[in-house]
């Protein structure tokens, strides 16, 4: 990361206001982390999702093959969302391949 440095010194009131940017971003620091830890939880439970689809679609009889077919994806891709190696799936990504293995995806809202 380059350093910038100023060319002239701060006034009492730049620094005043800079300091008090500081103490707010300081202040918020702990909320962010907190909610970014939340949402990773949420993620969490994307590879368990993942595994009960390919294990439907397995129980199905399906390969890749038929769930191209199926869902009109391409079968890299369904290969790489199985394998975790695409880690952000679309909602509509995940109930196109539901669907084809005879499975509904049910989103829900928890308090937070």
């Amino acid at each position: 990361m380059k350093r910038i440095t100023r060319d002239r010194r701060l006034a009492g009131d730049e620094i005043a206001k800079y300091d008090k940017i500081r103490q707010q971003v300081a202040s918020e620091v702990p909320e962010l982390i907190e909610r970014h830890r939340e949402r990773m939880a949420t993620l969490n439970d994307l590879p368990r999702l993942l595994d009960e689809l390919k294990a439907a679609r397995e129980s199905k009889g399906l390969s890749l093959q038929d769930l191209t077919d199926l869902t009109g994806m391409d079968r890299s891709a369904l290969s790489k969302l199985e394998s975790g190696q695409r880690t952000n799936p679309t909602v509509e990504t995940l109930i196109r391949y539901a669907e084809a293995v005879g499975k509904r995806l049910v989103v829900g809202l928890r308090d937070a």
